[in-house]
């Protein structure tokens, strides 16, 4: 039987077929607020009231929603996470870093800051995908983690190896759907189309004290540094609630949306909590299966937010994949580079938990169809 021929029941199917990692399920409700704005929003300038409040409930909603201490600030700018990298390279790594390597994203920002010509080479510590290595102490100025390693579904903990450590951490797949203390990172950065449910196009970063004394201290250096790429002229501009250059309105709009939207469901714990109850429904199906299982095999390092599913080599996961896409269900294909037989699927906290369950009984379903 073909893939095309293959038909999921309607009762199996989930509400919202949408489990891609990143962009992720945008729901209809914040794209309907999206169109009643309007001309009010859309085709205004950045520069004016209009879109300065709604930068300004941005900063404050990410600022409650991570219960940001006393000094810390949030700092934006256009470009995604992958911008902050040559950012980082330019203002807030001194002299040298040690990078924690275990997959495709955390492997290109330590390859960001190997090249830099005004750095020392990078310390690297490297485990195999589907594992994460710890960070040692070492005479290097900054340290850089990554909480959720979006490609292998592995998770680690945000915990500074030391208490003055300088720690960096990207967090593109992790924020809004992992709880994370404040205290343990200097900077906590981070896109919008993956946990916050919005488009691509911005950066994002949680700075804390020393963070920004670190951005002004080498702003103010002879070091060069791209204007575009200058953490001190988004700092400044972040102050007045805007960004440096234009951003995509729709991108903040949609992220103002989800930010408030957890916030009046409970906060960070709520919207964590709503992954972790999707991650409960995919791993405990993977475990009891005979053909499927996790690919992280350590449950402790399981990402709550990106889940990755191995099937048996009599499975074709590719094939399930283009039966659940020709079903409605999209973007649950591997990581291109991982090159594995399995499924991935994102379950930020704009996905329904209950969705999770609905599609593990679809793939069931397609599993026993192409036998």
């Amino acid at each position: 039987m073909s893939a095309r021929d293959i038909s999921i029941p309607t009762e199996l199917l989930p509400g919202d077929g949408r489990f891609g990692s990143g962009p992720s399920k945008v729901p209809a409700q914040a794209l309907e607020r999206l169109a009643a704005s309007g001309r009010d929003l859309m085709g205004t300038s950045h520069r004016q009231a209009t879109v300065r409040s709604l930068v300004g409930r941005l900063r404050a909603g990410l600022t409650e929603l991570f219960s940001l201490p006393d000094g810390y600030e949030v700092v934006l700018g256009v470009g995604g996470a992958t911008v902050l990298w040559d950012a980082a390279a330019f203002g807030l790594i001194e002299t040298r870093s040690q990078h924690l390597v275990f997959g495709e994203f955390s492997s290109k920002f330590a390859a960001a800051v190997a090249v830099a010509p005004h750095l020392s080479e990078p310390e690297i510590i490297e485990s195999e995908p589907g594992t994460h290595p710890l960070a040692q102490a070492s005479e290097v100025d900054t340290y850089a983690l990554t909480h959720n390693e979006t490609s292998t579904g592995v998770m680690m903990s945000v915990a500074r190896v030391s208490p003055q450590a300088f720690t960096v951490v990207d967090a593109t797949s992790a924020a809004g759907g992992i709880v994370v203390d404040p205290e343990h990172f200097d900077v906590y950065y981070f896109s919008p189309q993956k946990g916050f449910a919005s488009d691509g196009g911005l950066w994002i970063a949680l700075c804390s004290p020393a963070a920004i004394a670190r951005i002004e201290q080498i702003a103010a250096s002879d070091r060069y540094i791209p204007p575009s790429l200058n953490l001190k002229t988004a700092l400044d501009n972040s102050r007045k609630d805007q960004t440096y250059n234009t951003p995509a309105l729709a991108t903040i709009f949609l992220m103002v949306e989800q930010v408030e939207w957890m916030l009046a469901g409970g906060g960070l714990g709520w919207a964590a909590g709503r992954s972790l109850a999707s991650a409960r429904a995919l791993y405990g199906w993977a475990e009891g299966h005979d053909l499927a299982e996790a690919f992280v095999k350590d449950p402790a390092q399981r990402s709550p937010v990106v889940g990755t599913i191995d099937f048996a080599a009599s499975i074709d996961a590719a094939e399930i994949a283009r039966v659940l896409r020709a079903n409605g269900i999209v973007d649950t294909e591997p990581y291109r580079k991982l090159g594995r037989n399995q499924l991935r699927i994102a379950m930020y906290p704009a996905i329904e938990p209950g969705d999770v369950e609905l599609l593990t009984k679809a793939i069931d379903h397609v599993v026993a169809a192409i036998g």
